[in-house]
């Protein structure tokens, strides 16, 4: 693995919490190279948007309040629930058997803890269903909403039990597409973000 993948594994296994401070020093002694690569590492993740560097206080863990996180999600599950619903109504044969090949083939790689082909095929999925919705407005919406460094962070929340759990929603979005069924499809996509909600920020208060 390179300094690039250790870091990023320890952000995302929890090492370093939001806001912790990133220090060189104390990271090129953690993963036992020089400095250089550890400053390169940092600003690759930058890009990514897993951490951010500013002037006078270094490098620090993106940190993202409960409340952003919580209405993101919220926001996720209207407008892809609404972009299952139409790829229910639009999807042809050929798109059915393609969303089934992804969902089944991002459950292989879950079963392999295989993350990385994991998220891959998992924004391979939302994409084609958004695609099948037919709306710019839906898409350019969704996007607004998706931010990589979320995602990552929730597959890395999830135990073996939310990973099945997704997988499943996964397999039964397809079924519902492929039943031509609105109402099926947009209910088991808000219950997979829904999930993966309680995944990433635990139980929701209750009154």
């Amino acid at each position: 693995m390179s300094v690039i993948d250790d870091l990023r594994t320890l952000i995302l296994a929890g090492r370093y919490a939001p806001g912790d401070r990133l220090g060189e020093v104390e990271l090129a002694q953690q993963l036992q190279v020089s400095r250089t690569p550890v400053r390169e590492a940092l600003r690759h993740l930058q890009a990514e948007g897993l951490v951010e560097i500013t002037a006078n206080r270094g490098a620090r863990v993106v940190e993202y309040p409960a409340a952003d996180l919580e209405t993101i999600f919220e926001l996720r599950a209207r407008i892809e629930g609404l972009a299952a619903r139409q790829a229910a109504v639009t999807a042809t044969d050929e798109d059915v058997a393609r969303l089934h090949r992804v969902a089944v083939s991002l459950g292989e790689h879950a079963g392999r803890h295989d993350i990385d082909a994991v998220y891959r095929l998992n924004a391979e999925f939302h994409q084609e269903l958004v695609r099948l919705g037919g709306s710019p407005v839906l898409a350019q919406s969704i996007s607004a909403l998706v931010h990589s460094p979320i995602l990552l962070r929730t597959y890395s929340a999830f135990d073996e039990e939310a990973m099945r759990r997704s997988v499943n929603h996964h397999i039964e979005i397809a079924a519902a597409v492929r039943a031509g069924d609105p109402e099926w499809a947009e209910a088991v996509m808000r219950a997979h973000l829904f999930s993966a909600r309680a995944s990433l920020l635990g139980p929701r208060k209750r009154a």
